[in-house]
């Protein structure tokens, strides 16, 4: 059992895998070079908590004790844990660079695991010293309510490296599924359909996306596409589309969209900038 988590990038995802984290009564540190993505991390938490109170999921002596268990820091010197994940930037050369500087920082015990989207966990383990020891552990947006996890085995990895991911997994009540390393893993290979398919629908003019998007929901989906890339993030959405149509030899059925490429150039992210598909009354902090 992990009694020691470290999380590395304090954004959406960072600040919700920190949370779930905490909630499961475990020790977390949350670093971020920038102190202000740490204090709206932060403040964000802390909205959250209040909402789980009011609703009567936690009590004022719970919610103490698990923003207790959050340490925030800018000091990648303090990240020493049983477990780091990153969720930074979906760029394989910092995540890399990152891990090298916190292998220097750990034990040999430490283990690593990236958040990865899309990118391949190997290319990411080869530049590290100890790639026996760097595993896929894919999160989902709003991490604290997402019940799903990916865990991307390497041909590094061992057996025993696989049952402790599978068993901190349940450590912090999510379900786990496993997968070889491949482009888009499970998830997001499936998906990419799904939100390529209705943003060709919009470029073509067939339909406007409020009205696919009630389509959808009214088929059974909890949310359609274009709602849920907005919770995601543009940015992030148009990067795993662009991550795998390249992994994959540039299929013409995985090409990204030109509508979501000018989205992200003229910064309408999604709920997080207050403006995607959608408008949104307040935006998020990042």
């Amino acid at each position: 059992m992990e009694s020691k988590i470290c999380i590395c990038g304090a954004g959406t995802m960072g600040r919700g895998i920190a949370l779930t984290i905490a909630k499961a009564g475990i020790q977390v540190i949350l670093y971020d070079l920038q102190p202000g993505i740490l204090a709206e991390a932060s403040g964000q938490i802390e909205m959250e908590l209040d909402q789980d109170l009011h609703k009567k999921i936690i009590s004022g002596t719970e919610k103490e004790n698990i923003r207790k268990r959050i340490v925030f820091t800018s000091s990648i010197t303090d990240c020493q844990a049983d477990l780091i994940i990153e969720a930074i930037i979906e760029k394989p050369e910092a995540k890399a660079e990152l891990f090298l500087q916190l292998s220097a920082l750990n034990p040999e015990s430490t283990l690593f695991a990236t958040n990865t989207s899309s990118l391949s966990v190997s290319t990411i383990a080869e530049r590290c010293p100890r790639p026996e020891k760097i595993i896929g552990l894919h999160f989902f947006n709003p991490a604290t309510k997402m019940k799903l996890v990916e865990i991307i085995r390497t041909k590094y990895n061992s057996d025993e490296i696989l049952k402790r991911v599978l068993e901190f997994s349940t450590q912090i009540k999510k379900t786990a599924v496993v997968c070889q390393d491949a482009p888009g893993f499970i998830v997001n290979h499936v998906a990419r359909p799904f939100y390529l398919e209705a943003l060709r629908l919009s470029e073509m003019e067939i339909s406007d996306e409020a009205t696919i998007d009630r389509l959808m929901e009214s088929a059974g989906f909890k949310m359609g596409p274009f709602h849920l890339m907005d919770l995601i993030g543009n940015d992030i959405n148009y990067t795993v589309s662009s991550s795998l149509y390249e992994a994959l030899g540039k299929p013409s059925r995985l090409k990204p969209s030109v509508i979501q490429e000018a989205m992200v150039k003229n910064g309408k992210l999604g709920k997080k900038t207050g403006r995607g598909f959608f408008q949104y009354n307040k935006p998020l902090a990042k």
